[in-house]
């Protein structure tokens, strides 16, 4: 089998949130309670903004790692989380609907633990064809607790098929150990930990070295040949411990990027994954550990092909794309911690006909217009009429997909009179470069930002939640286009 037919990583890629909580207005908040939280007040946690959830976040992050590849290729999306938004709803087949991937993909959940990101990984790899995989988290906590402190939100992303792989497999391990180091049940909403040293001492340190010598036998490898040790765990120098017991050198032990990200639970191995791949170079080894109720370790080998560039920003993209938010009232809001008074412009019945949304889920969910077969021109939505004045032509029109399209703001407002849970309501229309235009709400944009002739790029995101029935609808708006992107 040659290089370019091989089995692994075809790509990777990531999503971090524009906002970036300061720990210390946490800890400045809470210390009156918790004075203990000042030692933890250091650095930055992500925060997700009030229309981000696990599935938006796994879209983006599954388009950061699809940029210049064919969509038609995928086989299979599997989204990992602890945090799904539906508990009897396919959330992957939201991320598969809203990618604009073939109906015949098939879709999986894969949830249940801090390792399920992982996991999903493993089992992309043992399949064949082409599976995109997800992994992404909002962790709830309690306020004035250490998680809310140490946890971030994010997403990461990984195509594995047969091509040029950028990474593959050398070897594997897993083992399942009921050890419950935290749990959280549908009544109690948020975790519930236990005491740090027996999970570092019972936990990590009994579990996770079997593991570790069982992959690196299966590998062929030692523990000096490993580059990159990758080991998410909130306890400080946790990873660096094991990797001192397994053998692994302390220099390789990758950053868990506790100070400008937070852990991003069950996503959290992908992320530092995607992280390291974006640093490594040809011939090196990589080592991913997920713990939890149990462990799975990977062994993967650099390939010359990661070298080559890509249109993805990345986790180092992301990071770069953020906005300090040192408002903790704001972070308490979006995440219902607290209950604020909304007013009577929330009040609003949003029942939604799923009956409409199913029947119109191209436009809805995969952002499809049309493009008229007989003049060229593109519209949104996709309707029976050309709306080109000099055309007018009936039923000419085939689906054009309108989601990686670059717009540019043709005019816009920015709405204090009507609701949006955190205002001022941004919106206006948007001129697509190759043509069509739509009146759409605008997301992760400062007012004073807002200026006529803008790029924006589109991003899936909740479109509002009815509160009533518990029900989330998804659309597109428009984002500043960051930096670096291509």
């Amino acid at each position: 089998m040659t290089s370019q037919t091989r089995f692994g990583i075809l790509s990777y890629g990531a999503y971090i949130p524009r906002l970036r909580l300061q720990r210390k207005v946490i800890a400045e908040a809470n210390s009156w309670f918790n004075s203990a939280l000042k030692g933890l007040g250091k650095g930055e946690r992500a925060m997700a903004n009030w229309d981000e959830d696990p599935v938006t976040m796994a879209v983006e992050a599954a388009r950061d790692a699809l940029a210049g590849h064919d969509r038609s290729q995928v086989t299979a999306v599997t989204l990992a989380s602890t945090t799904f938004p539906f508990l009897d709803r396919l959330n992957a087949g939201v991320v598969t609907a809203a990618l604009n991937l073939d109906e015949s993909t098939a879709s999986a959940d894969v949830a249940g633990t801090q390792r399920a990101g992982v996991t999903a990984l493993l089992q992309a790899l043992e399949r064949r064809g082409q599976t995109l995989v997800a992994a992404a988290e909002k962790r709830g906590a309690n306020a004035a607790s250490p998680l809310e402190m140490q946890s971030g939100d994010g997403a990461a992303a990984m195509l594995v098929g047969e091509g040029e792989p950028v990474a593959v497999l050398l070897g594997s391990a897993t083992r399942s150990a009921d050890f419950v180091d935290h749990f959280r049940t549908i009544q109690s909403g948020t975790d519930y930990g236990w005491e740090e040293r027996w999970i570092r001492d019972a936990g990590y340190m009994e579990i996770v070295p079997p593991a570790v010598r069982a992959a690196l036998d299966r590998a062929g490898l030692a523990p000096g040949d490993i580059n990159h040790f990758i080991l998410p765990a909130l306890l400080p120098k946790l990873a660096n411990a094991v990797a001192k017991k397994v053998g692994v050198a302390d220099a390789a032990v990758r950053d868990n990027l506790s100070a400008v990200c937070g852990d991003t639970g069950a996503a959290h191995a992908l992320v530092m994954l995607a992280h390291a791949l974006e640093q490594a170079k040809p011939g090196e080894r990589i080592m991913v550990v997920g713990f939890g109720q149990g462990v799975d370790v990977l062994v993967f080998e650099v390939t010359p092909a990661n070298g080559k560039k890509t249109g993805r920003l990345g986790v180092s993209g992301y990071l770069a794309r953020r906005r300090e938010e040192t408002n903790y009232n704001r972070f308490l809001a979006f995440n219902d911690v607290v209950a604020i008074e909304r007013g009577m412009r929330a009040e609003a019945d949003k029942l939604t006909a799923l009956s409409a949304m199913w029947r119109n889920r191209g436009a809805v969910t995969s952002f499809t217009g049309g493009k008229c077969e007989k003049c060229g021109t593109l519209q949104y939505p996709l309707s029976r009429i050309c709306v080109n004045p000099n055309c007018g032509a009936i039923d000419t029109q085939v689906p054009e997909p309108f989601a990686e399209k670059t717009g540019r703001i043709n005019s816009y407002t920015a709405d204090r009179l009507t609701y949006s849970p955190d205002p001022p309501a941004c919106y206006g229309m948007i001129q697509f470069d190759e043509g069509g235009r739509w009146m759409m709400d605008f997301t992760d944009v400062d007012e004073q930002d807002l200026e006529v002739g803008r790029p924006m790029r589109m991003m899936f995101r909740i479109k509002d939640i009815d509160n009533q029935r518990g029900f989330r609808r998804y659309f597109w708006k428009a984002a500043p286009v960051a930096a670096g992107r291509t």
